[in-house]
C-alpha cells in the first residue's frame, strides 16, 4: 500500500466536521499564544490523506502554511532509520551485526546496528564541546571528533540512553554500505518515492527563520542555522507539515517502493524498556513510542536552536498529526501533535470496516474453530483473513495472540507473548486431531480430557470428582 497523501478534492476523502476543525484551530492558537512562538503550523492526516492544516503567526498578512519549511531536528533520525532498515531488508546487513563489520575503526564498533537504532549502544548523548547544534560542522570533521575520548558510557544493550552521535554513526554506515552520501541516499530512496519534494537537508524558500524568545520579555533573537556535517543524520532536515503528513502515513502503512508495512511495523515495536523516568513510553527502531490518554502513538519529536517539531501517528485510529514552530523553546510541539491526534480521534471515531465473510474457507480449518483448553483455561480459536487464526482467552486472564499461516501448515505468532512462536495441529495415528501445540503448551478440546497422552504429565485415571 502506498502513502498516497495529496492535495485531494473533498470528494476523495471525508472532511472533518466544522466543530472538529474549530477545535483544532483553537488548540494551535492557544499553543502559539501561550508558547510565544513567532509562528506555528500544524496538520492532520486521516486514513492516508491530509484533512486539515492551520497556522498562527505574529506577522500580519500571509504567513506560514502547510508548505512552508521548518527545521525538524531529530525527526531526521526516523528518516535515517528507514535507510538502515532498507539495507537490512535487502540483505546487505543484519541488525545483529556489530558496527565494526561494516564501518571499522570507530571505537564504538562493538555496538550492533539494532542497538544504535534503538539507542541502546551505550554511547554518549552528545558530542564533546562545543555544543554541536550551534557551532560549525568544521569543528567535527571526523567520527573521532563526534565520539570524543570516551565513546562508551554504558554497557551495550543494557540501557536506553538517547544518543545523537549514534545516529551520526548510522548515517556513516549508510554511506559505507551504499557508496553514496547520506543525503543522496535519502533523496533517491525516501524523498523521491514518497513525493516529499519540500523536504531536504537545506532550506528552500519559503521557509521559516529560527528565533529565540526571551524568557522574561517579549523580544526576539535570531538563532544561527548551522550545517551539521557529520551530525546531519541526527537532525539536519527541513520539511513542511504537508510532507510530514505524507511521511506519517508511510510510517503507518508502509510503501513497497521504500519499506514494507511489515518493516515499518517492526520499527514501531518497542525494542527496549524505556528509561526509568519514562515508563509511559519507549523506543522502537528510530521511532519514539508513547501513550496519550490511553492511546498508543508512534513518531518522533525534534528540536534545534530556533525550531521545535512533533509528529505522532495512531495506527489504530488512522490519524496522524504534525506540529512545527520556529522558537527555541515555548510550544511543546510533541505534546501538541499528540493532542491534535486525540481531538480528531475522540470527536470523530474511526468507523469500523463493514463486516464481510471470508472469500473461502477450508473445512479442515473450520473444524478447528471453537473452544480449546490449556489446562483449565478456556480459549477460543477463530479464523482470520489469509488463513490466519486468533487464539484468545474467553474468560479470566490469558495471552491472546494472532497467527499467520506458514507454508508447512503451521502458524506463526504475530503479537503478544506468543510472537514468533509456532502453533501446530498434532494428529493421532488415525489422522484425527489430538491437540494443538503452541511452543510446548498443549491445548485440548476438553479440560484434562480423556486423551491423556496429549497432556504433559498425564491425567489422573480416576478423572474428575467431587469432594
Amino acid at each position: 500500500m502506498t502513502a498516497s497523501l495529496s492535495a485531494a478534492s473533498p470528494s476523495s476523502f471525508e472532511e472533518l466536521l466544522p466543530t472538529t476543525r474549530r477545535a483544532l484551530l483553537h488548540r494551535i492558537a492557544v499553543a502559539q499564544s501561550e508558547g510565544r512562538a513567532p509562528s506555528l503550523v500544524a496538520a492532520v492526516a486521516r486514513d492516508g490523506q491530509m484533512v486539515w492544516s492551520g497556522a498562527r503567526s505574529c506577522v500580519d498578512g500571509p504567513g506560514s502554511d502547510a508548505d512552508v519549511q521548518y527545521r525538524i531536528g531529530s525527526i531526521t533520525k526516523t528518516f535515517t532509520a528507514v535507510l538502515v532498515m532498507r539495507l537490512r531488508d535487502e540483505g546487505l546487513l543484519d541488525l545483529a551485526d556489530p558496527l565494526e563489520k561494516h564501518l571499522p575503526g570507530t571505537r564504538a564498533g562493538g555496538a550492533t546496528v539494532g542497538q544504535l537504532l534503538s539507542h541502546t549502544a551505550g554511547l554518549p548523548a552528545e558530542t564533546p564541546a562545543p555544543w554541536w547544534e550551534r557551532t560549525p560542522s568544521s569543528l567535527r570533521p571526523e567520527l573521532a571528533d563526534v565520539l570524543g575520548e570516551q565513546p562508551q558510557l554504558h554497557p551495550t544493550g543494557r540501557l536506553h540512553h538517547y544518543s545523537n552521535p549514534g545516529y551520526t554513526l548510522l548515517g556513516s554506515l549508510v554511506e559505507a554500505v551504499r557508496g553514496v552520501s547520506w543525503e543522496e541516499a535519502l533523496g533517491a530512496e525516501i524523498l523521491e518515492p514518497l513525493g516529499l519534494d519540500r523536504t531536504g537537508a537545506q532550506p528552500v524558500h519559503p521557509h521559516a527563520g529560527g528565533w529565540a524568545v526571551h524568557p522574561w520579555a517579549d523580544v526576539l533573537l535570531p538563532e544561527p542555522s548551522e550545517d551539521l556535517g557529520l551530525m546531519a543524520p541526527a537532525g539536519q532536515l527541513w520539511s513542511t507539515a504537508r510532507d510530514l503528513c505524507r511521511f506519517a502515513v508511510f510510517l503507518t502503512e508502509g510503501d513497497e517502493r521504500v519499506l514494507s508495512a511489515e518493516s515499518v511495523a517492526e520499527m514501531r515495536t518497542p525494542a527496549v524498556a524505556p528509561e526509568p523516568t519514562g515508563w509511559e513510553g519507549g523506543y522502537g527502531l528510530g521511532i519514539q513510542l508513547t501513550y496519550a490518554k490511553g492511546r498508543e502513538l508512534a513518531g518522533h519529536t525534534g528540536s534545534l536552536p530556533g525550531f521545535v517539531a512533533g509528529l505522532w501517528v495512531s495506527a489504530a485510529d488512522g490519524v496522524a498529526a504534525v506540529a512545527l514552530a520556529n522558537a527555541t523553546s515555548g510550544p511543546l510541539c510533541g505534546t501538541l501533535a499528540a493532542e491534535l491526534v486525540g481531538i480528531v480521534s475522540e470527536a470523530e471515531p474511526r468507523l469500523p470496516e463493514p463486516w464481510r465473510p471470508l472469500p473461502e474457507v477450508d473445512d479442515r480449518l473450520l473444524r478447528l474453530t471453537g473452544p480449546w483448553y490449556w489446562g483449565t483455561h478456556v480459549y477460543g480459536l477463530r479464523l482470520t483473513a489469509d488463513r490466519g487464526v486468533a487464539l484468545e482467552p474467553l474468560r479470566g486472564n490469558g495471552r491472546p495472540s494472532r497467527f499467520r499461516a506458514a507454508a508447512d501448515g503451521t502458524w506463526i505468532g504475530l503479537d503478544g507473548y506468543h510472537r514468533g512462536e509456532t502453533l501446530r495441529v498434532v494428529l493421532r495415528p488415525d489422522g484425527s486431531v489430538s491437540h494443538l501445540d503452541l511452543g510446548s503448551f498443549v491445548f485440548t478440546r476438553e479440560p484434562y480430557g480423556p486423551d491423556a497422552l496429549a497432556v504433559p504429565g498425564g491425567v489422573d485415571p480416576e478423572g474428575w470428582r467431587g469432594i
